[in-house]
């Protein structure tokens, strides 16, 4: 009874699920779209064709090849078919079909179900959008109704990141590079030799090119393909190559190049292995060598492989990474936002323990948690999608730091002067930045941060590793060197002047020109015993980047002292940042310095002010109090006696601030 049938009340069979903005060529179909079951659109439909290559996906009009890319994934791994399509659904024919299907995707750190009803939107009978080869298999298009339904709209899929629908399908991780620079590599070589023979057969391999190849005219700009063989082989000339098997989603054969069917490139090899390899290719499928890929793609993207008891194993190494921990956090203006290290406030950025019980490989990921209706950003040039008009870009640039630390004297100030023994490099305007190292046993300090202090946003942070490891917040952030005592405080002002005393940094020769402040230090308590805050007054439009260095000087040199790019600075407050105000808290053992603030550029004239906490050395005092009396002030060596009959209040007080 088709009245019975299940109708999605949250995902209607209307234009409200199609568009969301008109910005795409998908409204051309506004008025020529029908929703179709799919027993109205041809007979005997299934989800599965008992092809594998009938069951790939084909793309329609909607540009997700993206998405589609990503599907194939499904295809490699039964485990993971299900967890995204939960198994023993009633389909068509079968008694308890009511034309309702799940759907399972995951999304920041757990899965999150999906229920759509099978009404597909078609024109002139036929499916509009993705189907699979098979015109009566329909995994595909169901799949991808469930997708646009979280996304708002299928419009919403126009454009987007293999990396980030891999991930949603398969709760794993996703690697991008750029095949144009070498540097993308973690050990700064091309990707390619990267991977194993076992890996570039395990893993879960894409490509894209962003403008048209040579070898590909009809494919024009930002298109996706999948990676389905990596194969080597013999020339008869006794070269070793390497060939990529790689298929269009587009549903057609489309390559020029030197090994497309009757080219040149099958001229080199026996011919038993050239009709071995032409043999595997399907109607979508074409060959390319190594080189020929690497010219003519400019991305690919790659999934680490996922066991059936879903743990991860590395794509470098093959190892499997059976160890995992999450958590959430988030960024809050003003209090955990503190931006880049480019800011003074970087230390207040959300912070993290991770405990790794012994050395081994590690993959840290820090991923943006956004709603599924506002986690796309687009630009007008989307990698591995279609052109779409500009929007303003939901995520921020974000970037992962580790240090290597010992907890018992760990110091937040001096850790993050030292280089971190690993991070992404940079800051990364992409929804998960992934971080591949190699970690000793012990403790290590995590931050995470956004590039502009102040910006906000919500963020899961993923560990997975050979051994075992703990991961766990440093939720209240209060070095205990810094709390008690008391401090003095001393404020000098000065004159950056170009031509005298605007040296620059220490990138350049005349940094020793810059104004020197000496400083003593008389009192070392252990822990932090120095504050150092630098602030210029320039137009906040028109500030300079500053920082400061203090350097350690023999008894009596501080005047005299020549600073040249051999002589180390104690601490610095690097690198330069354009901020009103930089500051560094620091542990000085008792000695002279002089301290040397300075605009990063030389010759940049501006005022400034330098503010010097020392912490200083204060007895604590006890009291003791009778009621109708006066308080009495004693040393707290001095013992008191208890008058009896009396009533005794006895107070402790210690200095701080």
């Amino acid at each position: 009874d088709e009245a019975a049938l299940f109708e999605d009340p949250d995902f209607a069979a209307d234009d409200s699920s199609l568009f969301s903005d008109y910005t795409t060529p998908l409204p051309r179909l506004v008025g020529r779209v029908t929703w179709l079951r799919p027993q109205h659109i041809c007979k005997g439909p299934c989800l599965f064709s008992e092809s594998l290559p009938d069951a790939y996906p084909k793309q329609g009009i909607l540009g997700d090849c993206w998405l589609l890319c990503a599907c194939t994934v499904l295809l490699k791994s039964r485990a993971l078919l299900e967890q995204v399509m939960p198994p023993r659904q009633c389909v068509w024919g079968e008694t308890g079909y009511c034309g309702e299907f799940r759907f399972r995707f995951w999304h920041c750190g757990s899965w999150q179900e999906v229920c759509v009803d099978d009404r597909l939107p078609c024109a002139n009978n036929k499916l509009c959008f993705s189907r699979c080869h098979s015109t009566s298999a329909f995994w595909v298009a169901l799949l991808e109704k469930a997708y646009a339904k979280l996304h708002g709209s299928y419009e919403e899929l126009w454009a987007g990141q293999v990396c980030e629908a891999m991930v949603d399908l398969t709760g794993g991780v996703a690697k991008r590079w750029s095949l144009k620079k070498a540097v993308d590599t973690p050990t700064g070589r091309r990707l390619l030799p990267e991977l194993s023979e076992e890996m570039r057969k395990r893993s879960y391999i894409s490509c894209c090119v962003h403008s048209t190849p040579a070898g590909v005219p009809e494919l024009g700009q930002f298109h996706a393909l999948s990676v389905l063989e990596w194969t080597h082989v013999k020339t008869r000339s006794g070269e070793h190559v390497w060939l990529l098997r790689i298929r269009n989603p587009w549903g057609r054969r489309c390559w020029g190049g030197a090994w497309k069917e009757g080219g040149v490139g099958w001229n080199s090899l026996e011919l038993s292995c050239s009709q071995d390899l032409l043999a595997r290719t399907q109607e979508a499928e074409f060959w390319v060598d190594e080189t020929e890929f690497q010219q003519e793609f400019d991305e690919v993207t790659a999934g680490y492989p996922i066991s059936d008891d879903f743990h991860l194993q590395s794509i470098y190494t093959g190892s499997s990474l059976i160890h995992s921990q999450q958590i959430g956090g988030c960024w809050v203006k003003g209090q955990s936002a503190g931006g880049c290290r480019n800011n003074s406030s970087y230390g207040s950025n959300p912070k993290f323990w991770l405990r790794v019980q012994e050395a081994g490989e590690v993959l840290l990921t820090l991923l943006q948690c956004r709603p599924w209706s506002s986690r796309r950003s687009y630009t007008l040039l989307p990698p591995g999608g279609s052109k779409r008009t500009q929007k303003q870009a939901h995520y921020q640039a974000i970037a992962l730091h580790v240090w290597k630390v010992d907890r018992k004297y760990f110091n937040l100030a001096q850790t993050l002067n030292s280089e971190p023994c690993a991070s992404s490099h940079m800051h990364a305007y992409d929804r998960e930045v992934v971080v591949h190292t190699h970690l000793s046993a012990g403790y290590h300090l995590l931050i995470t941060s956004t590039f502009r202090q102040g910006a906000e946003g919500h963020f899961l942070l993923r560990v997975h590793s050979t051994s075992a490891v703990g991961l766990s917040a440093v939720k209240v952030w209060a070095e205990p060197q810094c709390v008690g005592g008391e401090w003095e405080a001393v404020s000098t002002s000065g004159r950056w002047t170009a031509g005298s005393t605007a040296g620059g940094s220490r990138n350049f020769p005349s940094h020793g020109q810059n104004p020197r402040v000496p400083l003593t230090v008389t009192y070392d308590p252990g822990g932090t015993n120095i504050k150092v805050t630098l602030c210029q007054h320039s137009p906040e439009n028109d500030l300079h980047a500053i920082g400061f260095h203090i350097y350690k000087v023999p008894d009596g040199e501080a005047v005299s002292m020549v600073i040249s790019g051999a002589v180390q600075p104690t601490v610095s407050c690097v690198p330069h940042s354009h901020s009103q105000e930089v500051s560094v808290q620091c542990r000085l053992p008792p000695a002279g310095y002089i301290i040397l603030p300075s605009t990063y550029q030389p010759d940049c004239s501006a005022e400034y002010t330098l503010t010097i906490e020392h912490r200083i050395h204060r007895k604590v005092l006890s009291s003791r109090e009778r009621l109708g009396q006066t308080v009495q002030e004693v040393n707290s060596d001095s013992l008191f006696a208890l008058v009896s009959g009396g009533e005794l209040l006895t107070l402790v007080f210690l200095f701080s601030v």
